[in-house]
C-alpha cells in the first residue's frame, strides 16, 4: 500500500492558487509520537493529507512551532478546511464519522462494540499513564522501580486477556482500539518492556504486519524512537 502525502517541515509555507486539488487534511505531525495512529486510519482509508512535521528537539521534546499551532503544543493536529482538531482518539473518531467508515468498529449492535469502546478510551486514561512510568526510566537508561513495573505487568496481563484468539483484539484487521494502543507497546517494545509477555510482543509484530501500519512509517519514520537517540 503506497501513502500519498504532501510534506513539509513547519516553517515551510505555500500560497494556495487555482490549479491546487480539493483541500486536503492537514496533519501536523511531531517526530515519534502519536501523529502515527493519524496517518495509520488515514493509509487504512485510502485518503491522502498534507503532512507537516515537527522534528523533535536535542532534548527529544517538542519544538517551539508547536505552539503556535495548538496552546499547548498538542500533535497530533489535524486542520480539516479550518476546523482545528485535537487528541488522537478524537481525531480518530472524527476521521472514521468524517469518510463514513463502518470497518474500524465491530458492529454497533453486538456487545464486542462496547468492549472496543471500553478498550479504545483505556488506552489513554489507563493504559498510558501507567506505561509512561516504565518508559521514562527505561528511555533514560535507568532501571524501572519494582512498583512501576508490577503495575505494567498486571495492565499487559489484561490485554494479553482482551486479545483472545488474536492476533488482534477483534480478529486480522485493525480497529481503531489497535490503532490507539500500537504507540505505547511500540514504546514498550523498543524498550524491552515486553520480554516478560510473549502475547503482547506476539501482538505487537501482528500490529507492525497491518498495510496501514507499514504505510504510515514508510512514510513517516517509526512509531519508537532509534536506539541511538535513547537518553
Amino acid at each position: 500500500m503506497g501513502y500519498p502525502t504532501n510534506t513539509r517541515r513547519a516553517h515551510e509555507r505555500r500560497l494556495p492558487n487555482e490549479s491546487d486539488p480539493p483541500a486536503m487534511i492537514t496533519l501536523h505531525a511531531l517526530q515519534y509520537s502519536r501523529a502515527t495512529r493519524i496517518l495509520w486510519l488515514l493509509a487504512d482509508l485510502g485518503q491522502p493529507c498534507n503532512r507537516i512535521d515537527y522534528p523533535r528537539t536535542k532534548a527529544f521534546r517538542a519544538p517551539e512551532a508547536l505552539s503556535k499551532i495548538h496552546p499547548l503544543g498538542k500533535s497530533p493536529m489535524i486542520d480539516d478546511e479550518g476546523e482545528m482538531i485535537a487528541e488522537s482518539a478524537t481525531i480518530l473518531r472524527y476521521l472514521t464519522a468524517k469518510f463514513d467508515d463502518d470497518s474500524h468498529i465491530p458492529p454497533r449492535s453486538t456487545m464486542d462494540y462496547w468492549r472496543h469502546e471500553m478498550l479504545f478510551d483505556y488506552v489513554e486514561a489507563s493504559f498510558a499513564d501507567v506505561a509512561i512510568r516504565a518508559i521514562m526510566p527505561a528511555f533514560r537508561g535507568e532501571p524501572v522501580p519494582d512498583d512501576a513495573k508490577a503495575v505494567l505487568d498486571t495492565h499487559l496481563a489484561y490485554i494479553g486477556a482482551m486479545i483472545r484468539d488474536g492476533p488482534l483484539l477483534f480478529g486480522k484487521m485493525a480497529m481503531l482500539a489497535d490503532i490507539q494502543i500500537s504507540y505505547i507497546v511500540a514504546l514498550l517494545a523498543r524498550l524491552g518492556l515486553l520480554a516478560d509477555h510473549p502475547k503482547i510482543a506476539a501482538y505487537w509484530d501482528a500490529l507492525q504486519e497491518q498495510p496501514g501500519y507499514i504505510a504510515a512509517t514508510q512514510a513517516a519514520g517509526p512509531m519508537a524512537p532509534p536506539a541511538q537517540i535513547q537518553r
